[in-house]
C-alpha cells in the first residue's frame, strides 16, 4: 500500500499526532514538518478533500477565484465546470491555473496547466471516478460542462511562516522530495 492509499490522518482526532492538524498543528511546538511529511500530507489532502479554490485570469488580467469539486488521479487534478463561465473560458484560453487546497494554516498550492476535454473525449473511468468521489456527475448535467485535466508543475505545502523555507515540494512537474 502506498502512502496515498494508506488510511489518511484524521485531523479531527486529537490523538492522531501524524495528522496535518494534530496536537501540535502543521508547525507547532515541535517545529516545522519535514518536507517528506508535508509531501505525504499534501498527497493525503489531494485524495481526501472534496473541493479546491481555482484561480484563473482572463486576457486582460481580470482574476477569477471559485471553489470547484475535483478528483486527483495520482498525477493530475480533474475539474469540471461550464465552458461558458469565466473559469471555463479562462482555462480554455490560457490553460494557466493555480489551485489552493486546505486552509491558510495548512495549505497546498498547485501551479499547473489545464487541458480541456469534452464529455465525449473524457475517458469513462475518469468521469466515473469523478462522479463517485463527489456524488455529482457533470456528464449528466448541462451540456456546457467540460472537464479540465490540470497537470501540476509546482506544488508547495506549508502551515505557518516557519515552513515557508523549503515549501516547494515539486518543481517542473518533478518531486524534490
Amino acid at each position: 500500500m502506498t502512502a496515498v492509499e494508506s488510511r489518511p490522518s484524521d485531523p479531527s482526532d486529537p490523538s492522531d499526532p501524524s495528522g496535518p492538524s494534530g496536537p501540535s498543528g502543521p508547525s507547532g511546538p515541535s517545529g516545522p514538518r519535514s518536507p517528506e511529511r508535508r509531501k505525504r500530507e499534501a498527497l493525503e489532502r489531494l485524495v481526501r478533500d472534496n473541493d479546491v479554490w481555482v484561480a484563473t485570469a482572463d486576457a486582460t488580467g481580470e482574476p477569477c477565484l471559485v471553489p470547484l469539486a475535483f478528483w486527483w488521479d495520482g498525477a493530475a487534478v480533474w475539474l469540471a465546470t461550464r465552458d461558458t463561465n469565466p473559469t471555463g473560458r479562462n482555462l480554455r484560453s490560457s490553460g494557466r491555473v493555480r489551485l489552493s487546497f486546505g486552509h491558510t494554516r495548512d495549505l497546498v498550492l498547485v501551479h499547473g496547466t489545464a487541458r480541456t476535454l469534452t464529455r465525449e473525449e473524457l475517458p469513462a473511468e475518469v468521469g466515473d471516478a469523478f462522479a463517485a468521489k463527489d456524488g455529482w456527475d457533470p456528464r449528466e448535467d448541462h451540456p456546457s460542462y467540460v472537464f479540465f485535466q490540470v497537470t501540476p508543475h509546482v506544488l508547495q505545502a506549508w502551515g505557518t511562516v516557519s515552513e515557508m523555507p523549503g515549501r516547494t515540494l515539486m518543481r517542473d512537474g518533478k518531486w524534490l522530495v
